[in-house]
């Protein structure tokens, strides 16, 4: 299999580091927030090895501004080459890394200790080429002409947001003929809300997860499921900022093994103690207020 979902808490960090440790030339990767220092001492001892480190921080996130300037310091002093976003984007909120010319790692999560150990995330690792290439393009372009638009050849197989973002998740939503299964702390951009009522009063089951915790886990990642055959899982919440304004980076899920074990953690996470059935999601008229910085995990 070219591709591996890594869904579980304990198994996140291991997958990260696997990543990082396998690089033996070039390691590329986008950090938002980071305060795990397994992970930073992965990052040194690749540089320790004469791996090529080099890593795009956003400009800001809610109360890391001065934590993300010591981070870089930090990833500097360790001899690591760090972008620091200056595109017009709000936030630098994609979570991606490469080593080498693959593998290639895309997430949903921070590396932090919250959401490596109490969020719902999701992580795909990839040996498909042409992920690798298109994610190395892209951080290429971002660190170098941030303004400039998306590189050139981008494989369908990613979403790169704000570009592409609102257009291929609603028409993914928009295809959908049975069922559409979200885990979203955000749906909250009326142009979502708009077509998600349209497709429920037209037969199609909507059901949201992800507005309380997910199995007693922090809903934190996102997750759209489109007839159980088709999802999009990384950055890409569906609400305005994330949509229109952030740099964000999502996969596209089309392997069916993978699919089917997407639709199982939903089944399994969405239901109560209970194990009853989800519920339909009762779509509000009016949507909430969309605050930027709200999220502390974000």
């Amino acid at each position: 299999m070219t591709e591996t979902l890594v869904l579980e808490p304990g198994e996140r960090k291991r997958a990260i580091l696997d990543l990082i440790r396998s690089a033996k030339h070039d390691l590329i990767l986008s950090i938002f927030r980071c305060d795990d220092f397994k992970i930073l001492d992965a990052l040194a001892a690749a540089v320790n090895r004469n791996v090529r480190v080099r890593a795009i921080l956003t400009s800001r996130a809610k109360n890391w501004d001065k934590r993300l300037q010591d981070l870089g310091v930090f990833l500097e002093s360790m001899g690591a080459d760090v972008c620091r976003y200056a595109g017009a984007r709000t936030k630098y909120h994609a979570k991606y890394m490469v080593a080498d010319q693959g593998p290639a790692l895309i997430g949903s999560l921070n590396f932090t200790r919250k959401c490596l150990e109490k969020s719902c995330d999701f992580i795909l690792v990839s040996h498909d080429p042409a992920i690798a290439c298109g994610l190395l393009n892209l951080f290429q372009v971002d660190c170098h002409a941030p303004d400039s638009g998306l590189p050139a050849g981008l494989p369908d197989a990613i979403i790169a947001g704000p570009e592409q973002a609102r257009l291929r998740l609603m028409d993914m939503m928009d295809r959908a003929r049975r069922s559409i299964r979200i885990i979203d702390h955000r749906v909250t951009d009326p142009e979502v809300l708009m077509l998600l009522r349209r497709k429920q009063s037209s037969g199609i089951q909507v059901q949201v997860l992800g507005q309380g915790a997910v199995a007693g886990l922090v809903s934190h990642g996102k997750l759209l499921l489109v007839d159980d055959t088709v999802a999009a899982i990384g950055s890409i919440s569906l609400s305005q900022p994330s949509l229109n304004v952030r740099r964000e980076v999502a996969a596209v899920v089309r392997d069916p093994a993978n699919v089917a074990t997407l639709l199982r953690f939903f089944e399994i996470h969405g239901s109560g103690a209970d194990r009853s059935p989800i519920s339909e999601w009762s779509i509000p008229d009016q949507p909430a207020e969309d605050d930027d910085s709200l999220d502390e995990l974000d």
